[in-house]
């Protein structure tokens, strides 16, 4: 099944990388790809994302959180209409790296269509390198 793994690092410690990732309240201000978040961090809870992919149009998702472990992993289960459509497990890995911080971001597809949507996973990939960098700046400038 298509994957996509990125990564990036970030001159700033896990913990301050974190605190920005996780604050979904704040991704407006700084996030070129998960435009707007809410909901609670917590195992089993649903979150409600809104999504633009490079130029595409803006998706709301409402994954369930797998794994909250701060300061190291953030993982969601998001799906499309049903089970076994469109399933996407996204997460991020922090870990310490150099005095800083290398971000792992990636997102693992199955179902019945991602191996028919070769443009939108590619359009995705950009999109999460953008985050990731974006991520970057904001926690370099802090």
């Amino acid at each position: 099944m298509p994957t996509i793994e990125t990564s990036e690092h970030i001159d700033a410690p896990p913990e301050k990388v974190w605190r920005i990732l996780t604050d979904l309240g704040s991704y407006p201000e700084w996030n070129p790809f998960i435009r707007e978040g809410s909901g609670e961090l917590r195992q089993g809870q649903e979150l409600e994302l809104k999504m633009r992919p490079p130029g595409g149009r803006e998706m709301t998702f409402k994954p369930t959180v797998l794994e909250c472990q701060g300061p190291r992993e953030l993982r969601w289960l998001g799906r499309l209409l049903l089970p076994g459509l469109f399933d996407g497990e996204h997460w991020f890995r922090l870990t310490p790296e150099n005095g800083g911080t290398r971000l792992d971001q990636g997102e693992r597809f199955t179902g019945i269509l991602p191996r028919f949507m070769g443009k939108t996973l590619a359009a995705t990939e950009q999109g999460f390198t953008e985050l990731n960098l974006a991520l970057k700046q904001r926690a370099e400038a802090e």
